[in-house]
């Protein structure tokens, strides 16, 4: 019988350590073999995934893309920030304070911007799945968070911080204050609107990640 391995000690306790040619031509195929197992692995583990922008209220496309490592990456980054701020959970009008929801989605529209601007636009060009997703990204920023924040935000701050520091003021709560803002029940409106595509978008992507 051929040997592959042997190891050898002579009297002088001198080791020997002998491996058959056939041996590492085994483990070298047997490399080969897991490497391109593995490769066909990645390239099924992402199934089809189809995007209905009318479920998240921003157009009407049904759009069906296969999604790559890379667009997991950037989707879960985006749907952290989402699922970790006020952004991506329903308002509450009577316990959130709009301050602090407009800070929230502010510095989700930075967070999102910065992120869109580091992925390389040859990375976009060639994969198409890429681009649907910052297409996606995008009009979540400019055509839904951007027209509410330019038209409510600059004004109620204005009108917010000169009521804080009104002595009327003082004992009653900033969710009081804020609901005896002039527009209140328009800005909660439109606010619930946004509000409502941002939580449909953090569940977009959320399937994105965990169902690919």
């Amino acid at each position: 019988m051929m040997e592959l391995l042997k190891l050898t000690i002579d009297d002088h306790f001198n080791f020997g350590f002998y491996i058959s040619f056939w041996f590492l031509l085994v483990v070298f195929l047997a490399i080969l073999v897991g490497i391109f197992i593995n490769r066909i692995l990645r390239k099924k583990r992402y199934s089809i995934f189809e995007i209905n922008e009318a479920e998240i209220g921003i157009g009407n496309q049904r759009i069906k893309i296969k999604p790559n490592y890379e667009d997991l990456q950037i989707a879960y980054k985006l749907w952290t920030e989402l699922s970790t701020r006020k952004i991506g959970l329903p308002i509450d009008q009577k316990n959130d304070v709009i301050v602090e929801v407009y800070n929230s989605w502010y510095e989700f529209f930075k967070i999102t911007r910065e992120l869109i601007k580091t992925i390389p636009v040859s990375k976009i060009q060639k994969s198409e799945s890429t681009k649907k997703l910052v297409e996606i990204s995008i009009k979540i920023l400019n055509e839904e968070l951007r027209p509410h924040l330019t038209k409510w935000q600059a004004k109620f701050r204005y009108w917010y911080e000169k009521e804080l520091i009104k002595d009327e003021n003082n004992k009653i709560t900033p969710q009081e204050i804020q609901q005896k803002y002039p527009e209140f029940d328009q800005l909660i409106i439109d606010m619930k609107s946004v509000n409502n595509k941002l939580v449909k978008y953090t569940d977009f992507l959320r399937r994105f990640i965990f169902e690919s």
